[in-house]
């Protein structure tokens, strides 16, 4: 994938590209988890070389960043699953093998999201958007069924003594409450089908997830 995009940041029109990251990126992909995730986090969250190899090595197809001025700024990593991985109850590192992909399965009908990540002085210029679209654009181009992937709540901790994660999840699709990650996902076009448990080590969360689905709309099952 290789694509040209005018964004607005600032107020001002912006020039950046979406393509796919390859290994001579490695450093900059790096660089984008340390400026987004610095201290107190802990380095050894970000991607590593290892990682981000297994990436471009199994599955380049999933392996999106957003460039400006020959600076990366975002990305957005991705896997092929099958329906019976998904099955039952599944965590963040049992399906994305702890962000290594070495389980990809080429056979897989869903592409599963296992990160996005956009710098922060750039967040207010729709490139997490952007590179959302190039995801469903890719699953279209495979002909897959759809795109699934499991989104943080961290506005549940808030709510947690009152609500369910899944009354939570229902009150953020009728307007009651805000979220920042799963709104942003809503306004992506995508959908939930339900929450995980367990399903990160995310104390704004309380360790669920909502699992929020794209179908592709030229398969009809």
């Amino acid at each position: 994938m290789h694509k040209q995009l005018i964004v607005y940041h600032l107020g001002k029109p912006i020039e950046i590209v979406i393509r796919n990251y390859k290994f001579s990126d490695i450093e900059g992909m790096i660089a984008i988890q340390r400026e987004s995730f610095p201290p107190p986090f802990p380095s050894e969250l970000w991607w590593n070389e290892t990682q981000l190899r297994e990436h471009i090595t199994r599955f380049p197809e999933g392996a999106l960043c957003a460039e400006m001025d020959g600076r990366l700024i975002g990305s957005m990593t991705a896997l092929l699953v099958s329906e019976k991985l998904l099955e039952g109850v599944h965590t963040w590192e049992a399906v994305t093998d702890s962000g290594y992909i070495r389980n990809h399965d080429p056979d897989g009908s869903t592409l599963y999201v296992v990160d996005l990540c956009v710098i922060p002085e750039m967040r207010k210029a729709g490139i997490g958007k952007w590179l959302m679209q190039s995801m469903y654009e890719v699953v279209i181009h495979l002909r897959l069924k759809r795109l699934l992937g499991g989104g943080r709540m961290p506005g549940y901790h808030r709510y947690s003594e009152s609500v369910s994660a899944e009354e939570y999840l229902t009150g953020i699709t009728s307007g009651l409450y805000n979220d920042p990650v799963i709104s942003f996902l809503l306004r992506c076009g995508r959908l939930p089908v339900g929450v995980a448990q367990h399903y990160l080590e995310d104390e704004e969360s309380c360790g669920y997830a909502a699992l929020m689905e794209w179908k592709n709309p030229f398969i009809h099952e």
